[in-house]
């Protein structure tokens, strides 16, 4: 065989052992969710009044769905243009296509473990725009982080909101604001520190392979990070921000009208800020049993019912199943049959030549 045929690493492909280690890992933490899962479930279920839960059901106001759906599709439209502030700065890319993609992301983190959502929607974006999936992915991931900051500043601003709250309580959330405030402001400055970041960590004494691994880890994450060395465009992403989970906590005030609820915009968004928040711990596909949990745990201290905490929630993750894969079966159809009518075009182009 000529040398120049034979398999190289050079080739791009993964090593064996490196596949094996993700396969792996992948394992354990689909593992982990199955048993943290099951375990939230178990304390969620115990001693549940299932005749008042199904009362709750039937007797259910669902014309409110008819308010709750299309606050859900606008407010993953508004998702759409707050990712869109990222990759802009590398690319212009069309709304719709940011959507679509989007949306095909969401509708894998409802029915695939470990957020493959996120994997998905960077590579058809890539894919698509031409960006790559890497560089997509790291707008992603930056996007997430800046959400939990925020979404952890929400929360503590809502609590000390409401007030009457005990002491303890009260230096908790005052320590998460402030942890809040320090990420944001470390996430936002760090575009502008890279080499110094850099530097910092090259004095580290770790193996030349894992401060190599780190340094394109840093890399990757600062080029994502790269439009927020823009002030108007920082400020867009936080004034998005606000509004999306304003319009989240409002579908929340209508959806317990389901359930003959109420909820104030304290409360809400309270609920809303930890939903988000625990939507980052390993889970099953759409945070089931997770959300029960957090739900009741929530929902109770503002004069909930546990059967009701459990209906309401089993409710919002209906219409969020619902219009994800509406909307991200559409996407797939439209990402596919852009994809083909490209290929078509190349094709003709090269019959041209």
């Amino acid at each position: 065989m000529d040398s120049s045929s034979a398999p190289t690493e050079t080739t791009g492909a993964v090593p064996a052992k490196d596949t094996r280690w993700i396969r792996r890992r992948s394992s354990w933490i689909l593992l982990f969710s199955l048993l943290l899962a099951s375990v939230l479930l178990y304390f969620t279920l115990r001693d549940l009044d299932w005749l008042v839960f199904w009362k709750t059901i039937r007797n259910g106001h669902y014309e409110f769905l008819l308010l709750t759906i299309p606050i859900a599709s606008t407010n993953y439209f508004l998702r759409s243009l707050r990712w869109n502030i990222f990759l802009r700065s590398e690319k212009k890319i069309p709304i719709l296509s940011v959507f679509w993609a989007n949306m095909v992301g969401y509708m894998g983190n409802a029915y695939l473990p470990a957020r493959a959502g996120e994997l998905l929607r960077s590579a058809f974006l890539g894919q698509k725009s031409g960006l790559g999936t890497s560089f997509v992915f790291a707008t992603a991931l930056v996007e997430r982080i800046l959400d939990a900051f925020i979404l952890l500043l929400i929360g503590s601003i809502s609590l000390l909101w409401l007030g009457n709250i005990t002491p303890w309580l009260t230096n908790t959330v005052y320590i998460m604001a402030l942890a809040g405030i320090l990420g944001l402001a470390v996430v936002i400055a760090a575009p502008f520190q890279e080499k110094l970041i850099q530097r910092l960590f090259g004095w580290l004494p770790l193996p030349p392979k894992i401060s190599q691994l780190i340094s394109k880890k840093i890399t990757r994450f600062l080029v994502g990070m790269r439009c927020l060395q823009s002030w108007p465009k920082l400020l867009t992403f936080i004034l998005l921000t606000a509004v999306i989970w304003l319009e989240d906590a409002v579908a929340s005030m209508l959806g317990v009208r389901i359930i003959s609820q109420t909820l104030n915009l304290g409360e809400a968004l309270i609920l809303k800020s930890t939903l988000g928040l625990s939507s980052a711990v390993p889970s099953t596909p759409g945070y089931v049993g997770v959300f029960q949990f957090v739900a009741v745990m929530v929902l109770v201290p503002f004069g909930f019912s546990r059967p009701e905490a459990l209906a309401y929630i089993i409710f919002s993750q209906i219409i969020n199943y619902l219009v994800v894969s509406f909307w991200g079966m559409l996407g797939l159809w439209q990402l596919n049959k852009n994809k083909q009518f490209a290929g078509v075009n190349l094709k003709r182009a090269n019959h041209s030549k």
